[in-house]
């Protein structure tokens, strides 16, 4: 009944040039594991409220620490499986339905690029640039997430995330973002965020 930290599907240096292996490091062993035990504190400081013997007038504070590393446990667990090496897995451009879609919803692929990019970019502070499958609409949208969960769609099915924290991208790129952003696209695993499009566009 306790989250885990899932291991990474390839070794810290496999993303290289694009993401360095000391960033894959840091973000994944202490980042990402930050999450884990914060979804967890706030799960038992939840139950001990419930149980009787914790502060029930820290319900609020416990809630939005189980939303917070909630959503950082559960986005970052979807950006190591968004990505594999250049040239084996990573990068190119979606097939199937999933392109289809793309050009349907923004025109082609070079305009959902450039509409993914631009709102990677231009996040402000700390957050996300998600391509999402919205299902009453069945459609797909590029949306901006600040910290780990806040502006998402309600029932939006993320798909596609790229993380824009500065932890995720400083040790090489310190403040380029647009070039942190511009690398992240060549190591898409888009055979991965096919296989997901496809599962919950069946289910829409």
């Amino acid at each position: 009944g306790r989250y885990a930290l899932p291991p990474l599907p390839y070794p810290k240096d496999a993303l290289e040039p694009h993401i360095d292996s000391k960033t894959m490091e840091i973000h994944h062993d202490k980042h990402h594991q930050g999450y884990v035990n914060g979804l967890n504190k706030a799960l038992d400081e939840l139950q001990k409220i419930r149980e009787g013997s914790g502060d029930a007038g820290l319900i609020k504070h416990w809630s939005r620490e189980l939303s917070f590393n909630g959503g950082g446990h559960l986005n970052h667990t979807l950006f190591w499986l968004n990505l594999a090496p250049a040239g084996k897995g990573g990068g190119g451009m979606p097939q199937g339905k999933l392109a289809e879609q793309i050009g349907n919803d923004f025109g082609s692929f070079d305009q959902f690029t450039a509409h993914f990019k631009a709102a990677a970019n231009s996040c402000e502070a700390s957050g996300w640039a998600w391509l999402v499958y919205e299902p009453f609409g069945k459609k797909l949208m590029v949306l901006q997430m600040e910290k780990q969960q806040d502006l998402l769609l309600n029932n939006a099915h993320p798909l596609l995330g790229v993380d824009v924290w500065e932890h995720a991208y400083y040790l090489k790129y310190q403040n380029r973002r647009a070039d942190y952003v511009s690398a992240f696209m060549n190591i898409i695993n888009w055979s991965f965020v096919q296989r997901r499009f496809d599962e919950i566009a069946a289910q829409s």
